[in-house]
């Protein structure tokens, strides 16, 4: 019970990452608000996540709304009493490079990406300093500390919340909000199903293990920086990633 007594949001639950997260939080105590668009599978996490004994909520939000975020905050305090964890890992992919995308498709990415993490982190984080700390997990990418061809918009925004989360970390430490970021490589969710035929020799050649991760492998590590066993960590990069920032 790693997590016992904290409230924990997490966004993006629907599926893959997220959804490990929900899972493996509410196993380790926590009290688990889970949102995502998709609220059919969101509903179906939750049910699976009471089933085993857990605690959670669904909640279907846009990250992009700053009206959804006040609202998803203030219904999460009010049932729960507060804030502790907040894990911004809802994303879209993105495959466009500079020269052949339109700028809309770049605005979209940065919304999701970067400013749907930004407004969790202005609506959460004074929930956390009435709480006494917590802690703020940023889900980015290896993408975010090495060039990846082919993905110039969704490379740009996880090295800007790279870089968010170390400002913040700076900003909010002395609130003992500590605010970290994790940089996931090739894992198998739905969101990389599409390129794992074609880009799997890219991937293989890149990753140093012989597999590639499943969403289990990064939750563990989020479950880490959630707890209190982490609790001399911030401004921090957790690398999940098979090797392939090691070349």
């Amino acid at each position: 019970m790693r997590l016992q007594g904290k409230v924990a949001i997490i966004t993006g639950a629907a599926n893959g990452m997220g959804a490990a997260e929900a899972k493996i939080f509410a196993q380790e105590g926590a009290k688990v608000v889970a949102t995502d668009l998709n609220e059919a599978k969101l509903n179906e996490l939750v049910e699976e996540i009471k089933a085993s004994g857990g605690e959670a909520i669904a909640v279907k939000q846009n990250v992009t709304s700053e009206e959804e975020w006040k609202a998803l905050v203030r219904k999460t305090v009010e049932l729960y009493g507060k804030v502790d964890v907040l894990v911004n890992n809802a994303g879209i992919a993105s495959v466009k490079t500079m020269d052949n995308m339109e700028m809309s498709e770049w605005n979209a990415v940065m919304d999701v990406n970067l400013n749907g993490c930004v407004l969790g982190m202005k609506y959460c984080i004074p929930e956390m300093k009435k709480a006494g700390g917590g802690s703020v997990i940023n889900i980015s990418s290896i993408g975010g500390i090495v060039g990846m061809a082919g993905s110039s918009p969704y490379t740009a925004a996880k090295g800007a919340l790279r870089a968010l989360s170390k400002s913040a970390a700076v900003e909010y430490g002395k609130d003992k909000i500590r605010v970290n970021s994790v940089h996931p490589g090739i894992i198998v969710t739905p969101m990389t199903a599409p390129s794992m035929e074609t880009a799997m020799p890219y991937y293989q050649a890149h990753t140093q293990l012989p597999y590639m991760g499943d969403p289990e492998d990064v939750a563990y590590g989020v479950v880490f920086l959630a707890s209190d066993e982490s609790k001399f960590m911030t401004g921090a990069e957790l690398v999940i990633d098979g090797g392939w920032t090691a070349l």
